[in-house]
């Protein structure tokens, strides 16, 4: 399968003392039957062997090093850090099955017009493979409802196109976690996505340094990223009611969590949230 100049692809890897799982990563990358034109591992500030592994084992890697700022800077970094039209995502602690780019261009190529596509993925928690629970299940066409609820979308699985990434401001780095959910539904606020029936990576789960382990409650993240969306100028106004309804939903199960460990203060925060946007839901 030849590539066309407007088809070439970056594939970035952020990571954070991640050397044990990051060669897999890379491995699964120059493992592809399509190469990617750029490969950029960007080392959030780590303090393992990182660069020494990079550096010695990887010299076509572009390898960048920042201080320690999150996923989302990272992510962002990596694609100042390149050029190529299509910008392709994996964590390091993931891998790609050997065909994923081949497939993801191909089916980009029968349907022009698609600024982003993703697939199936294989789940790995503790060494063994595990089903996905239905509120996972993935999808394509317009699924801006289906993102809602929580983020139904990998970045690991996702190849989207440059120009589009930067008119949606890339990744939000105030947010330290479910920054690919705030993506995403912006993304698919205003776009379609591809998505392909078959398993394109293998997600691996279960350790220590998963951000959804290193957070508690993950849904204040998502509540900020539905506040920021509301205050955009991206949602129709079907969308827009959807949105407020989960936003409602996900604050009353905050609210409820706070009652139980008698956080009174954020208690009233979110009492103050719920009025506000149970009148923007009346007005819209």
């Amino acid at each position: 399968m030849l590539i066309a100049m407007n088809e070439s692809v970056a594939v970035i890897i952020p990571t954070y003392n991640r050397a044990n799982t990051l060669q897999r990563a890379l491995d699964s990358v120059s493992a592809q039957t399509l190469a990617a034109q750029e490969i950029c591992v960007v080392d959030d500030g780590s303090k393992d062997e990182t660069r020494e592994l990079v550096e010695r084992n990887y010299p076509e890697v572009n390898y960048i090093r920042q201080d320690n700022q999150g996923v989302s800077a990272a992510r962002n970094a990596g694609v100042k850090g390149t050029s190529s039209t299509w910008l392709a995502f994996l964590d390091s602690d993931d891998e790609w099955l050997p065909q994923k780019l081949e497939l993801q261009l191909e089916a980009l190529r029968g349907n022009p017009g698609h600024k982003m596509i993703h697939g199936e993925e294989i789940w790995i928690r503790h060494g063994k493979r595990v089903n996905q629970k239905l509120k996972h299940q993935k999808s394509g066409g317009y699924i801006f409802p289906n993102c809602l609820p929580l983020c139904v979308i990998s970045p690991s699985a996702v190849m989207l196109d440059r120009e589009l990434f930067s008119e949606m401001n890339g990744f939000d780095e105030a947010l330290p976690a479910c920054e690919d959910y705030d993506l995403w539904l912006r993304v698919c606020s205003q776009h379609e996505v591809l998505y392909l029936d078959t398993p394109l990576i293998r997600k691996y789960g279960g350790h220590a340094d998963q951000l959804s382990r290193l957070h508690w409650g993950m849904d204040r993240f998502r509540v900020q990223a539905l506040a920021t969306l509301l205050e955009s100028q991206l949602l129709d106004k079907l969308q827009r009611q959807l949105a407020i309804s989960t936003l409602l939903q996900k604050l009353e199960i905050l609210k409820n969590g706070a009652l139980k460990r008698e956080k009174l203060e954020v208690v009233r925060q979110y009492d103050e949230l719920i009025e506000k946007y149970s009148h923007a839901e009346l007005s819209t």
